[in-house]
């Protein structure tokens, strides 16, 4: 496939992965995208995952025709893009590798100091000719690991953006982009804002036409939603206006007042209520819609004096991947001695810019008349009416 007149895409789809990093569902299985720039040098951009090395190079080498590759440019060292590094080098040993330093010492890591004996260790800013295609290696530590970089071609304005821009699902599957954008963006790169607003702004100094990202679709058109997104994202701005529900429920009381909830906040009129069963829904969804919404609901029951696991768990996502400026209500259950508030707080006590309503519901086992009222007004708080 023909990205440009010189650029073509060699990348692989993957349908026999259920968890990707051993934690997220990809029902739609991944792609390991792949490219190469024919020049006058040949660059090759990156590997793909070594269970489809043959098939890789298999693709590169159609691509080639009579060809042979100058350089294997590796901006990202995962595992998932150079686990054919080997294979590649053993095909065609003449060509040299391009990174830079962090990248080489990454790369001997997983592959032996004896890996790529021909290289080119590149500099923030260098630039590399093909003929008449000239790269600019651009560097981006932790996004979301510290040897990255991106590269840009500006004859053809081709950003090939490593992991940015990426999504879940292989291109032979049509879905909704943000979506699952989204859904990987705070999994994988979340926790990262502060680098990510960094290559933002190095980005805004460039004249991009395109982007190639290492997974998901080459982007070609209205690239303006694509940055926007990644600015609010990475910026921990509001993307959607509603409320999202997380909760856990033993015996159905805690779902009950959930349920309550969601109808209020409908009768004050919040347009959208996102409800989350954490024991039993995508916890990387759950975690991608508290990030997209402004005001987020925990409603759990104290469990061991602390609370329910699966709502520890989510906690501890949300804290791990740098949750931030948002509005959190409680809602809390315990026959003897709720203690769920308390803990929630002390486990967000790290998050930044964090207010909590003034509002807690306190259910103590069944709700009663006064927790009804309790939800009401948390519903009217929380949208802003008091």
């Amino acid at each position: 496939m023909y990205i440009t007149k010189d650029i073509k895409y060699i990348g692989v789809n993957d349908h026999q992965i259920d968890l990707f990093e051993g934690q997220y569902v990809v029902k739609s299985g991944m792609a390991y995208n792949s490219y190469v720039i024919l020049d006058d040098k040949v660059a090759v951009m990156d590997t793909v995952d070594r269970h489809f090395g043959k098939q890789w190079l298999a693709n590169l080498k159609k691509a080639l025709g009579k060809r042979q590759p100058d350089y294997l440019i590796v901006q990202h060292m995962e595992p998932d893009h150079s686990g054919s590094i080997t294979d590649f080098l053993g095909a065609f040993p003449s060509a040299t590798v391009v990174a830079n330093a962090k990248t080489f010492m990454l790369m001997e890591n997983f592959l032996g100091k004896d890996i790529a004996p021909s290289r080119l260790v590149v500099e923030e800013n260098q630039t590399l000719s093909l003929g008449k295609h000239n790269l600019t290696f651009v560097f981006a530590p932790m996004v979301h690991w510290p040897e990255v970089m991106v590269t840009y071609d500006s004859t053809d304005k081709v950003l090939f953006s490593a992991d940015g821009f990426g999504k879940f699902g292989a291109l032979d599957v049509e879905e909704d982009w943000a979506c699952e954008a989204r859904r990987y963006y705070f999994g994988i790169v979340g926790k990262y804002g502060v680098p990510v607003q960094n290559l933002l702004k190095k980005a805004a100094t460039l004249d991009i036409s395109i982007i190639c990202p290492l997974h998901g679709p080459v982007l070609t058109e209205n690239l303006g939603y694509y940055l926007n997104l990644y600015n609010t994202w990475s910026s921990y701005g509001v993307e959607s206006a509603g409320v999202c529900i997380c909760y856990t429920s033993v015996y159905g009381h805690t779902k009950e007042a959930v349920e309550i909830l969601a109808e209020e906040l409908k009768k004050n009129g919040c347009e959208k209520v996102a409800i989350n069963d954490l024991a039993r829904c995508d916890m990387a969804e759950a975690v991608e819609d508290a990030f997209r919404y402004g005001k987020l609901v925990l409603a759990t029951t104290t469990y061991n004096a602390s609370i329910f696991p699966f709502m520890h768990e989510f906690v501890n996502h949300l804290v791990e991947h740098g949750y931030q400026n948002r509005l959190v209500g409680i809602v809390e259950n315990g026959s003897w001695a709720p203690q769920a508030a308390n803990v929630i707080k002390k486990l967000m006590g790290g998050c930044k810019n964090i207010t909590f309503t003034d509002t807690t519901v306190t259910i103590l086992s069944a709700l009663k008349p006064d927790n009804r009222a309790q939800i009401a007004k948390l519903a009217q708080e929380l949208v802003g009416k008091q």
